[in-house]
């Protein structure tokens, strides 16, 4: 070999080391398996089941530890007491977000989820008031959920009791939601451009979801350079924006500011009334990322619960059994359920909570990165270090739910029958961050599937204690696997 290329060679691993010892060493960290240099700890990590990884790490090295994803040092926070202290005790420090290279790439810094600082508090706060203006939490939007919930009926009445994939309805009944919010459309179920837009969050639901995409955002290097699903992904949000600015186009000729129809009108009215403000962020740009990430985090993660609830109700027939009775006895077999009667049904309450506690469904929630340099549990963590939440180990924390790997409701009632609630219970994350649609998702989770087992008796295609509950992924979101089952009519259509 010519010498001078190993004198570069030589060079290059010095180089790499040094920087290495330098980033490695740096601040006082919380401690945690011993990294490689470039690399981490990457070869150590199981992208399928990090989970799990993570777990084995807390018992070797304590609640809050230290990984390596390539060079960046990452923060884990394992277990309730340090997810609480972090991002409810110290919320503020630990609100930053932490970035998300492919996402960032399709997203250019606009947007509410994967933003940050004095721009995500804007839209955050804007988005919490226009949807609690248009609903969330008050009638207008129930009676929304319980119409599409009736409307969600009438379809699976058209499968004739056959063997049936609830997937794609599901997802169609939770993304007309959160359209009648934002466009104030409800689309017919064989809509088009409806299907289109549930064909592109499917897609890249399950892309961001893939080892691939976490090994690219681990070595960004790779986005600009190879092959792979994440091209897809980017043509599919290109495809989901151009659809997304075409309704904002059409709000913008008809609307009429004295009468807002939905959250579209809302931010273009804040437009005008800024728009002599140069520095003011509400654009159309920003506008189309807010929308697009609200359809997606509407659609997915709560179609995702519901389908993964309707396979553990076929799973558990006796469950299923009690929450029917209590419907019978608490909403009839002639008015939809609604939210008032929630109170009234402890059971059917613990059910749902343990359906959200057993799927978990966002295992690791979405990385968090700290705001500025923090003491925490006697380490300093720099500003901008990036902050992993490991939401498995509270919502199945053995001490607070005995047998934590089995569904069971008893897990939210009392001795007494009474709905207990959990300080444990965080499927929505915690904290500044928490998801801004948990009003909404509980709605859904509760109104569609009381609806549905109103009207229908679930009927597995195997015997229940053969059905597999394993989720299928365990990247960004546990998917169940895929089912059919068989909804039978319980009621004549005259008697609803």
């Amino acid at each position: 070999m010519d010498l001078a290329v190993i004198l570069v060679l030589c060079a290059s691993c010095l180089l790499f080391l040094s920087f290495w010892k330098q980033s490695y060493g740096k601040g006082k960290l919380p401690p945690g398996p011993t990294p490689l240099p470039i690399i981490g700890n990457t070869l150590q990590l199981d992208m399928k089941n990090i989970s799990q990884c993570l777990s084995k790490f807390s018992k070797a090295y304590g609640p809050v530890f230290t990984l390596y994803f390539g060079m960046k040092p990452t923060v884990v926070l394992h277990g309730y007491e340090a997810v609480k202290e972090a991002l409810i005790e110290h919320g503020e420090e630990f609100s930053g977000r932490e970035p998300n290279p492919l996402i960032d790439k399709a997203n250019k810094g606009f947007g509410i989820i994967f933003n940050q600082g004095k721009t995500w508090k804007t839209f955050r706060r804007f988005s919490l008031m226009t949807l609690k203006n248009y609903g969330m939490g008050k009638r207008s939007i129930e009676e929304r959920v319980q119409e599409e919930a009736l409307y969600l009926v009438e379809h699976l009445e058209k499968t004739n009791a056959s063997p049936y994939d609830p997937n794609f309805i599901l997802k169609c009944a939770t993304c007309n939601v959160i359209c009648s919010i934002i466009f104030k459309n409800h689309f017919d179920y064989a809509d088009r451009d409806f299907l289109n837009l549930l064909e592109i969050l499917d897609e890249n639901m399950r892309i961001l979801s893939s080892p691939w995409i976490q090994f690219c955002n681990t070595f960004p290097v790779l986005i600009d350079y190879l092959p792979g699903s994440h091209n897809k992904y980017f043509k599919n949000d290109a495809d989901a924006k151009s659809f997304i600015l075409e309704k904002i186009r059409e709000h913008q000729a008809s609307l009429d500011i004295n009468n807002p129809r939905d959250f579209i009108d809302c931010f273009l009215i804040k437009m005008e009334q800024d728009k002599h403000n140069p520095l003011s962020e509400f654009t159309v740009n920003n506008l189309i990322i807010i929308l697009y990430d609200l359809l997606g985090a509407g659609t997915e993660t709560s179609s995702t619960t519901l389908r993964y609830g309707l396979l553990l109700l076929v799973k558990h027939p006796k469950v299923t059994a009690k929450v029917v009775e209590e419907i019978d006895r608490v909403v009839g077999r002639h008015k939809s359920p609604c939210m008032q009667d929630r109170s009234s049904m402890p059971y059917t309450n613990a059910v749902l909570h343990e359906i959200q506690r057993y799927i978990d469904l966002v295992p690791l929630s979405l990385p968090h990165k700290v705001t500025h340099d923090i003491k925490f549990r006697n380490y300093l963590i720099p500003k901008g270090t990036t902050i992993l939440t490991s939401l498995t180990s509270v919502l199945h924390d053995s001490k607070e739910f005995p047998n934590p790997e089995k569904f069971d409701p008893g897990h939210f009632l009392d001795e007494n029958g009474n709905f207990k609630n959990s300080d444990h219970f965080m499927p929505f994350s915690a904290g500044k961050r928490i998801c801004l649609g948990e009003g909404l998702a509980r709605m859904e989770l509760f109104l569609i599937l009381t609806t549905i087992l109103q009207k229908f008796t679930l009927k597995p295609l195997v015997d229940p204690k053969d059905i597999d509950t394993t989720p299928v992924a365990t990247g960004l979101v546990s998917l169940p696997p895929s089912f059919q089952l068989c909804f039978i009519p319980s009621r004549r259509r005259t008697d609803i």
